[in-house]
């Protein structure tokens, strides 16, 4: 608890400058990182880009703040475009104050940094100067144990050949959820064809669905609502008839990607269990 915090437009996770969290267990995070690569897991972790970036060595710049955090970036960027006198304006020193539970932490970007203005000329520095604090110097320790922990599992030059979307891509999934694609791949067993009456009432009822629910039935139906790097198509989805028309729930087996559902009489009655078995999978939400 405390080790990241949460961008609150973005919802990405960084690394806490003032986290008391032992560096060991940012060394565990960053070998579960690695370790997810190793055994092709896809977790549901909402780093930023420039995590990775600087995992494969690249230094940060003002453009990987604003993805990772938008307002402070954004912020930086007027700065640098504003056309008036900046010094008046903006009234900043090389300095940076801060809350931390409760109380003002003021942080000197430069040696003397809170009696050295910003102007017109040196804010460019100043900007600079920032970037490397926020997204560097303040994490360092907590970065330095992450990074010691990933490269443990993951290094060589192997690494070294991956983009940073790439490497995101690998550890989270892809974003893209194309149904179209699932359907097209799903395999059918102990009855079911594609033009079963309930396979063709599912496959409507999952295109109407919004995309949360769509989220949910692959969190019930496979245990993770991530996509594999190469997409729903090759999730390998296998549906199987699990008795007659009864009022038993749509069930599965999370390890295979196998979905049960009984041959329900219609499609609002498969529609009602199948919305209730998803959205109350966890837990004890159907009693």
């Amino acid at each position: 608890y405390g080790m990241f915090v949460e961008d609150a437009f973005t919802h990405n996770l960084f690394f806490n400058p003032d986290s008391y969290e032992n560096p060991i267990q940012f060394e565990l995070v960053g070998i579960l990182l690695g370790l997810a690569i190793y055994n092709s897991v896809i977790l549901d972790v909402n780093f930023p880009k420039v995590l990775y970036l600087m995992l494969l060595g690249h230094k940060p710049t003002l453009e990987d703040l604003k993805e990772a955090n938008p307002g402070l970036g954004n912020g930086l960027e007027k700065l640098l475009e504003f056309d008036g006198d900046v010094e008046t304006t903006f009234c900043r020193n090389f300095e940076i104050t801060y809350e931390v539970f409760g109380e003002n932490k003021t942080i000197e970007l430069k040696e003397n940094g809170s009696n050295i203005p910003v102007t017109n000329g040196n804010r460019q520095e100043y900007v600079d100067l920032y970037v490397d604090y926020h997204l560097v110097k303040s994490v360092k320790q907590q970065y330095d144990a992450f990074a010691k922990g990933f490269h443990d599992v993951c290094h060589g030059e192997p690494l070294r050949l991956f983009r940073a979307e790439e490497l995101e891509l690998i550890i989270c999934g892809s974003p893209t959820l194309d149904f179209e694609e699932l359907e097209a791949s799903t395999r059918y067993e102990d009855g079911y064809t594609e033009s079963s009456n309930v396979i063709r009432w599912l496959w409507e009822i999952i295109h109407e669905m919004s995309m949360e629910d769509k989220k949910s039935l692959l969190m019930f139906a496979t245990g993770t609502d991530r996509v594999p790097v190469r997409g729903l198509g090759h999730l390998r989805l296998t549906i199987s008839k699990h008795g007659g028309d009864c009022d038993r729930l749509p069930s599965a087996h999370t390890c295979f990607n196998h979905l049960l559902i009984p041959e329900y009489s219609s499609k609002e009655k498969l529609k009602d269990k199948l919305l209730i078995a998803i959205k109350h999978s966890e837990g004890f939400g159907t009693l």
